[in-house]
């Protein structure tokens, strides 16, 4: 089975992964709605957990995958906890815009 992963080369998952990296940095900087900037968070964390997987296996150490499965709890955690200030910033503004959130100041 192992070489059957090895057959795409380790700079396919090297440049895709960058792929999703920079499109998950891209959405963060220019989107305004916050629903969306989380997503792009976790598309960016998905992009680190895509090369631990490649290097790991290619590299025939587990350390990589079991990095993926700790990185996976703090994107869940991350999500819950976000998602539950979201609620509470819309609650507040009527709003998921991220530019209203210097009303919360007062």
């Amino acid at each position: 089975m192992l070489e059957t992963i090895r057959i795409i080369p380790i700079e396919h998952y090297v440049l895709y992964s960058t792929l999703l990296f920079v499109i998950g940095i891209f959405g963060v900087l220019t989107r305004r709605n916050a629903i969306v900037v989380l997503m792009c968070i976790e598309l960016m964390l998905n992009a680190v957990n895509l090369l631990l997987a490649a290097f790991s296996t290619y590299l025939s150490d587990a350390q990589g995958q079991i990095m993926v499965f700790f990185i996976m709890v703090v994107a869940a955690a991350e999500a819950a906890v976000g998602l539950g200030i979201l609620v509470m910033i819309y609650r507040n503004t009527k709003s998921t815009d991220i530019s209203l959130l210097d009303k919360l100041r007062h």
